[in-house]
């Protein structure tokens, strides 16, 4: 078998990963995409990147996400190759410089093999639980037993933090005090905190419980036994057969003693009959998953699968060599997949040195591009002419030694170790003082992480740090690594929780390591790098920037300001307003060409004196808590209920008020079926099935009887209309509805009102009609349920009612912009914020209620903050969603909730649902006791730009103002 990849192969991948991406996205922007794919696949996409979905969800993909799994769906399901040979002569074919890859490429690309780059801190974990669901539903549902689809995963992982972390996102956290640190929290995992967004309901808890069986652990391959499927999580030793505890430099003769001389059963630990055991079975992982029939493997940091350099000569890793091994019995059954920010080989150095791209590279989101939409922390390279009157390039950065050994720090090292100190502290003081809450507890504690040269460099960091520059020991961790980046178990079992939970907590704040942080280290609040390493290899240097990328203000109230930064820094090559996630990286002379090609791309800014005061730490960011007299303007939002868990017993069906299905007649459909006998299921369900934004899972359209149907379609309505919203309280959830009164209603409505006639679904096939997803019968039997349900659910007898009051003074204080807020008087805060964008009406209606004399109290309402401000309407599509107006206003004896909204928006379909939903629930209100009111009748107005400027300028009061407005809309 040839071996080595290091094909010429340059640039040329990233243009097929850039063509790949323009093929996926002509097709999903056309709609052809989902008309391609498999249902199971069709309804993932859907619910990953569609709205209402994406609406109804705090969290979502971004696009560098969203383009991975669409790339790797695109290639897998619509071009169909067989190997990634098959792929590049797909996307190269009749371009000759791109034609070179393939001809090079041997029987290592042989099967389906797909590389996606995406830069540290973009997330490629939560892309790798979507291809996993992925691959696992459309096995488990494969009728045709394509091949294409497996349920037995393979998740491989370069040292022991990535095996962690994955640990961490499959099975959860190590339970405190458990045996043998074994016992973890599954309800902890990254997969379940995140169900809502990777699993579709229909299949969230069939999903779940595999991967919770189906965990299998480095110890346990071959081992334990899984009933349906496998995820199997190991480290590159098991492949590799290399015991990951021994020191590199025992290579030698470790394997010569191993060779010469058997180990028999003793006293020590090393020579326990378990121990032994454990050796003797050492390779039979690896023929074990040989012998599984398919199997997708996922190598995690997968730059690691490049060749190793011996005496000149070039070979593959051994444990990609062993990839090889399990993939040689499945042909087009194996599916590799690869994950890293850095695909490439370097050859050369100097002017000479070559990046040489993966060759089965399908995805390209880089760090230009994450850096520029915020996905990541901004970089600025802290750069200084001189420090204390030293020029840094007559400095030495290397650490002093006699001969061969380490006694002390350079001054170079010292004063980047200072300079990172002096940032550090700064941050640390701003940065947790806006942060915290009325307790005094902060999540936003900076820390600064220290790359060494090597372990005989990093024990004189922690004595500079604690002996000279005043830390206290438990201020500093350090890390220290083999020269291949690995720690042995016992001192990762001991360091470990701490290092995870680092973000946390105030201690420690300062990270020394040599290798071991390279990769995996997945905290967000890295701020300061001090690389005090010489080296000048890329993929150090990139991984070493990327421990500090993941961001650390995710909250979305920070995002205009994080953007103002970007521009700032990165187009217009000036300082920024703040620090929020800027990525400081303390200047290192032997890195300029790095950094100079970072700047020359328009990734990085160039920083100048460590600034000292708060503005331009935190820019314009200011905390308003509450005034002290704030009772004098609190309002309440009475929340109506009867019980958590209601029952809607007597729900009652007006079927007369259910418009009936006229887009086709029920003779045509009736004579498609007819047409299509026994091949009607296949083509529908992989060609046909379009069925709009509803939550109605695949296994509908293969209903095998008329009960079943409906048993169904009741189970996707059910699922849809009962969902907690995004920031809706548990105390506040949806009622439960009376499931068998609703079947009731759906076949009653199908027999008499759905086609405007009666309809006897069990006559002959008569009820396959139903089937036609063509003719988006399912949809339009789901929306008309909704609105029917939604406006039960609102009409609660208010004497039976329990009104929950909800008192805005319960957010004790905002976090705002103040360039963006307006000082007021009559609001329980001394100032209200308004949007940086587009925002000038807002801020003028702000003004204006505050100056009126008949408003006792007003309230901007802030969708991330007052959330429980949360009103639910059908959508244009049918869908119930949730709306946010935007101010409160009270007057003696009156409460509006007011909209604002541009005169060319008022007619829009959506915003005339929001004001009827929104009459809904005040008319509700109205009915209820006047206590539970505020003594007061509340409204709502829909206001626009245009009615609210026009009165004003003829004198108007704000009464005058909403009274028109509501005269205008039909408010």
């Amino acid at each position: 078998m040839p071996t080595g990849l290091n094909l010429e192969t340059g640039n040329i991948p990233l243009k097929y990963a850039k063509r790949i991406t323009e093929l996926a996205n002509h097709e999903w922007e056309s709609g052809a995409f989902l008309e391609k794919v498999t249902p199971i696949t069709q309804w993932l996409l859907k619910h990953w990147f569609t709205s209402p979905f994406t609406d109804n969800r705090s969290m979502n993909f971004h696009e560098g996400q969203k383009q991975a799994i669409l790339n790797t769906i695109y290639i897998h399901e619509i071009l169909k190759p067989q190997s990634a040979i098959e792929t590049c002569k797909i996307i190269g074919e009749g371009f000759k410089e791109e034609e070179k890859i393939y001809k090079k490429l041997d029987d290592r690309f042989a099967y389906p093999k797909y590389a996606i780059k995406m830069a540290t801190g973009t997330g490629k974990t939560w892309v790798m639980h979507a291809l996993i669901v992925w691959q696992y539903l459309n096995a488990k549902f494969d009728t045709q037993n394509s091949g294409r689809y497996s349920k037995n995963f393979l998740l491989i992982a370069p040292g022991l933090i990535v095996y962690d972390r994955l640990l961490d996102a499959y099975l959860g956290k190590i339970k405190a005090n458990s045996e043998q640190n074994e016992l973890r929290d599954f309800d902890t995992s990254d997969i379940k905190i995140n169900a809502e967004l990777f699993i579709p309901d229909e299949y969230r808890e069939e999903v779940l419980g595999f991967i919770q069986s189906s965990i299998v652990t480095k110890k346990d391959i071959g081992k334990k036994v899984t009933g349906d499927g496998m995820i199997a999580i190991t480290n590159w030793h098991l492949l590799s057969l290399e015991n990951e505890e021994k020191d590199e430099a025992k290579d030698d003769i470790y394997s010569i003693v191993n060779d010469v001389f058997p180990i028999t059963p003793g006293k020590t630990a090393n020579h326990s009959l378990e121990t032994l055991d454990d050796r003797y079975l050492r390779g039979n992982e690896i023929e074990y998953l040989s012998s599984l029939s398919d199997i997708v493997v996922i190598n995690d940091e997968a730059h690691h699968v490049h060749d190793n350099k011996n005496r000149g000569e070039k070979e593959e890793v051994k444990w990609q060599q062993s990839i090889n091994v399990i993939a040689a019995s499945k042909g087009n059954k194996f599916i590799q997949i690869d994950f890293s920010a850095t695909p490439y080989n370097v050859t050369g150095s100097g002017q000479r040195r070559t990046k040489h791209y993966f060759p089965h590279i399908i995805v390209d989101y880089g760090l230009e591009e994450a850096i520029k939409t915020g996905k990541v922390k901004t970089i600025v390279i802290d750069k200084r002419k001189s420090i204390s009157g030293q020029n840094l390039e007559a400095l030495d950065f290397k650490a002093v030694r006699e001969g061969k050994k380490v006694v002390s720090l350079s001054e170079g090292q010292k004063i980047m170790i200072r300079a990172g100190l002096q940032k550090l502290k700064i941050l640390e003081k701003q940065f947790v003082s806006f942060s915290a809450d009325k307790n005094g507890i902060s999540n936003k504690h900076p820390k600064m992480l220290i790359m060494c040269e090597d372990t005989s460099v990093s024990p004189f960091v922690v004595d500079y740090l604690v002996k000279y520059e005043g830390l206290n020991e438990d201020e500093v961790v350090r890390i220290d690594s083999d020269s291949k980046g690995n720690v042995s178990d016992k001192v990762w079992s001991e360091v470990k929780e701490k290092l995870f939970n680092i973000d946390k907590y105030p201690k420690p704040k300062v990270i020394v390591s040599v290798l071991m942080l390279r990769e995996g280290f997945d905290v967000n609040n890295i701020c300061v790098i001090v690389p005090l390493r010489s080296t000048e290899a890329p993929i150090l240097l990139e991984q070493t920037v990327g421990r500090g990328l993941r961001l650390m203000w995710r909250e979305r109230q920070f995002d205009d300001i994080k953007a103002e930064n970007r521009k700032k820094l990165l187009e217009e090559k000036k300082e920024p307003n703040s620090y929020l996630d800027i990525l400081s990286i303390i200047e290192h002379p032997r890195f300029q060409e790095f950094y100079n090609d970072l700047i020359n791309q328009g990734i990085c800014g160039e920083g100048g004196e460590i600034p000292t005061d708060r503005e331009k730490i935190l820019g314009d960011l200011i905390r308003v808590p509450l005034k002290e007299n704030y009772r004098d303007y609190d309002l309440y939002i009475p929340f109506i209920i009867k019980d958590k868990e209601e029952i809607l017993e007597n729900i009652k069906f007006n079927i007369d008020k259910m418009e009936p299905f006229t887009a086709f007649s029920l003779e045509q459909m009736k004579k498609f079926v007819k047409n299509k006998e026994n091949t009607f299921y296949s083509e529908e369900l992989t060609v046909k099935t379009v069925f709009g934004n509803y939550r109605v899972p695949p296994e509908v359209f293969s209903a095998q009887s008329y009960n079943e149907y409906i048993a169904k379609i009741v189970s996707a309505i059910n699922r849809n209309v009962l969902k907690t919203g995004k920031h809706r309280s548990r105390e506040f959830t949806y009622m439960q509805i009376n499931t068998s009164e609703v079947a009731r209603a759906i076949d009653k409505y199908i027999r008499i009102r759905l086609f405007n006639r009666e309809f006897n679904p069990l006559e002959g096939d008569n009820w396959k009609v139903l089937l036609l997803t063509k003719y988006l019968i399912v949809e339009h039997i789901i929306r008309e349920v909704n609105k029917l349900i939604y406006h039960q659910q609102n009409n609660i007898k208010t004497e039976e009612a329990v009104v929950l009051k909800k008192y805005l003074s319960d957010i004790d204080e905002m976090k705002m912009r103040k360039n963006y807020s307006i000082e007021v008087s009559k609001s329980i805060y001394k100032r209200l914020p308004y949007p940086s964008n587009k925002g000038e009406f807002e801020k003028d209606f702000i003004l204006f209620c505050d100056r009126q004399a008949e408003v006792e109290s007003f309230i901007k309402i802030k969708e991330n903050i007052t959330d429980f401000i949360d009103l639910t309407y059908i959508r244009d599509d049918g869908m119930i969603a949730h709306y946010y107006p935007d101010f409160i206003v009270k007057f003696k004896d009156e409460i509006y909730l007011v909209e604002t909204k541009a005169e060319v928006n008022m007619n829009n379909r959506n915003v005339q649902s929001k004001k009827r939903a929104a009459l809904e629930w005040v008319e509700r209100v109205n009915a209820l006791k006047p206590e539970d009111r505020m003594n007061c009748s509340w409204d709502y107005v829909l206001l626009s730009d245009k009615v609210f400027y026009e009165v004003k300028a003829d004198g108007g009061s704000l009464k005058d103002i909403l009274e028109l407005a509501r005269e205008v809309t039909g408010s």
